[in-house]
């Protein structure tokens, strides 16, 4: 496309005004946080969402420990003796075969 001059590099173009219109010119009240009501108090829904989000933590925090399970660290310290031990134990039964003993 070319102008009506004819030369092809210029490239007509529209003039926007860049000013902004009278329905966003309008500052808009701030929404009120939809977990408190305007008085400041708390939603039942944001309060029970706290309430559950803080009993699944400290869900989670005593299963990371170990506490409340039957594997608390004496518990697999022993297993991980006796898996050893009945390692040694099966390893010498081969040596042994082995040997023809």
């Amino acid at each position: 496309m070319s102008t009506p001059d004819g030369d092809p590099n210029v490239v007509e173009g529209e003039i926007v005004d860049d000013t902004p219109t009278a329905a966003l010119a309008i500052p808009s009240p701030p929404l009120p946080d939809p977990d408190y009501s305007e008085g400041g108090v708390p939603s039942f829904d944001f309060v029970r969402d706290k309430i559950e989000n803080r009993y699944t933590t400290s869900l989670g925090s005593v299963d990371v420990a170990g506490l409340g399970t039957e594997n608390t660290a004496e518990t697999l310290d022993k297993q991980i003796a006796d898996r050893d031990q009945a390692a040694k134990d099966r390893l010498a039964e081969i040596r042994r075969s082995m040997r023809g003993e």
